[in-house]
């Protein structure tokens, strides 16, 4: 929890006093639209008279991004596309006109805004990089050099707060972690290496798990709560054994893929008809036959298999997924066939994505025989396959299986690779990075998806994921926003912690370390790339505090489309939960000022 101290900084009265040059200008008006002139107007002079001051670079650019988004808050298309008008809240606190409902992360976001724009809000750096200015040559290449050190000496302390699966002692727990899975489910160290044994034996239920790791009273009840209202909950034996026995926080992540938290379970037993309401990305709207979804001209999704060994909480199509290995989750071969047919006749798909559900818990003979035929369509000219199975089910990548999907690229026509889900530092083990290295040595290129949680979000947590992933051969390619689905809101992120994580941890990364594109999944039409403003606008900041963003569709240059709205995580409720998590919250101050 923040203190009382800072819980007190943000309110009316606090907000009204940093804020009192624009109170001032408000209250004289007459009318909503004298107000809104008067507000651009007073926010543009304000800015210009900051930056004719002699301020620091960063401070002119804070003040200059503040300007920007408080001008888009004060605009009338920003009330209209939100539902909300900030404006109106400002002209009704500087006439003192009564106004409920606004909550401290509503006045945190003005607040921080207003000391933006007047480069009053301290900005804390990692490390002073200046000691080499006034020199020249190598002397100041030496100078800098040893500041460079400093610097990367810092990282490094702030990634080793984070146990990885590689460390000699994870790895000593985890053997013993093994042994006790293969005592309660019947196994034998033979077994462990046979991925259909683990398929076999998938743990669907809290009184099993509960022999294999100590769960928490919540955690029991929120897994029995899921069972009951038939939500998909499971666990392979090798995933379980990723578990510490007695949690102490570094297996949190891990732990959060698999337990279902209880808001989660009331939201989706409560769904009537969730398969409908919960498909966040309307792949109803985009599938034109079955088991095909189509959002860009040149690709589509091809789903064979509609289940997984083990079930994300947060998954994008938790709606149509029931449990794992489901009976019946397979595809009948009329259906793949008239889906390859399909794709066929449309000669502008150039790639196809295989995914699911995980098409890898098939066996060999119909993975080959599903690639095969897509093979042989003319037009396509690159597979993917969407799997996890190199972080749950290790074992499932054989010497086999590897050279079987190698066989499917030909160099100059036709490639392949592989796209996993590595979600956090603990699950990068000694098995995930040799079922990699089966895939590279078949010449598949393989690469990462990450789900930017809560759960993965601390400084620099990201950061070492990133490194040790390319130590164990993976390539970082997409950093997620987690869907903006209501169930799974104990899960979010703001999006300005993304960015922050972007411009101030993984820009100090090597280069290959930090090839992943941030984007926000625009439900039925795609991708949306955040690194660029250009990409979206912020509209408001609604009572809660929730920032509200319009996001552009892929094709706004190309085609004529409708944009997206959607709120955010308010920033401050984000901070709160670092704080219950034992973060120092200064450290991330400036989450405030990314847009």
């Amino acid at each position: 929890m923040l203190t009382s101290q800072e819980q007190r900084t943000y309110d009316r009265e606090t907000f009204i006093n940093e804020a009192s040059e624009l109170m001032a200008v408000a209250a004289r008006c007459r009318s909503l639209s004298e107000a809104r002139d008067a507000l651009l107007e007073a926010v543009n002079r304000m800015h210009g008279r900051t930056i004719r001051d002699d301020v620091a670079t960063h401070a002119a650019i804070r003040s200059r991004d503040c300007a920007r988004a408080l001008c888009s808050i004060f605009r009338q298309r920003s009330d209209t596309l939100s539902g909300f008008s900030a404006t109106q809240a400002f002209w009704d606190l500087a006439r003192g006109v009564p106004r409920d409902g606004l909550q401290p992360a509503f006045y945190a976001e003005m607040i921080h805004l207003v000391r933006g724009l007047l480069a009053l809000a301290p900005i804390r750096f990692f490390a002073d990089l200046t000691a080499h200015d006034g020199l020249a040559g190598r002397e100041a290449a030496l100078a800098r050099s040893a500041e460079l050190d400093r610097l990367w000496d810092l990282v490094e302390s702030k990634m080793n707060r984070y146990a990885d699966g590689l460390a000699p002692e994870v790895r000593v727990r985890r053997e013993q972690n093994m042994q006790r899975v293969l005592d309660v489910l019947g196994g034998s160290p033979a077994d462990w290496g046979d991925w259909r044994w683990h398929t076999a034996h998938v743990i669907t239920d809290a009184g099993v798990l509960g022999r294999i790791i100590a769960l928490s009273e919540s955690e029991r009840a929120s897994i029995n709560a899921a069972r009951a209202a038939g939500l998909p909950f499971g666990v392979t034996p090798y995933y379980a054994s990723l578990l510490d026995r007695e949690s102490e926080g570094s297996d949190q992540a891990v732990r959060a893929q698999v337990i279902p938290p209880a808001d989660y379970v009331q939201f989706m037993s409560e769904k009537r008809n969730h398969r409908e309401e919960c498909d966040f990305m309307r792949e109803g709207d985009t599938s034109p036959v079955d088991h095909v979804t189509r959002r860009y001209p040149a690709i589509v999704i091809l789903k064979p298999y509609n289940s997984c060994p083990q079930i994300c909480v947060y998954c994008q199509r938790n709606w149509e997924i029931d449990q794992p290995m489901a009976p019946g989750a397979m595809a009948g071969d009329g259906e793949l066939d008239a889906a390859v047919r399909w794709i066929d006749e449309h000669p502008a798909v150039q790639e196809v994505l295989i995914t699911g559900g995980d098409p890898l818990v098939m066996d060999d003979e119909h993975v080959e025989r599903l690639l095969t035929k897509i093979a042989a369509i003319r037009h396509v000219d690159m597979i993917r396959i969407g799997t996890r199975t190199p972080v749950t089910l290790p074992m499932r990548i054989t010497q086999r299986l590897a050279a079987m999907l190698g066989s499917f690229r030909e160099p100059g026509r036709r490639d392949l690779a592989v796209m996993t889900h590595v979600e956090h530092p603990y699950e990068i083990t000694p098995e995930l990075a040799l079922a990699v290295d089966k895939l590279r040595r078949a010449g598949l290129g393989v690469y990462n998806q990450h789900v930017f949680t809560f759960y993965v979000s601390r400084r620099f947590e990201a950061a070492k994921l990133r490194m040790l992933m390319r130590r164990a051969g993976i390539d970082p390619y997409y950093t997620f926003v987690p869907k903006g689905k209501e169930e799974t809101a104990s899960y979010r992120v703001p999006i300005a912690r993304i960015l922050q994580e972007q411009k101030e941890e993984a820009r100090l990364l090597p280069g290959l370390r930090r090839t992943d594109e941030p984007v926000y999944n625009v439900p039925g039409l795609g991708k949306n790339y955040l690194r660029a403003t250009q990409h979206r606008d912020l509209l408001t900041v609604l009572p809660d505090g929730s920032r509200v963003y319009a996001f552009h569709p892929w094709e706004k240059n190309i085609v004529n489309c409708r944009r997206h709205a959607a709120a955010d995580v308010p920033i401050l409720d984000y901070l709160s939960r670092l704080a219950e998590a034992g973060e120092h919250i200064e450290d991330y101050e400036s989450i405030w000022y990314y847009f």
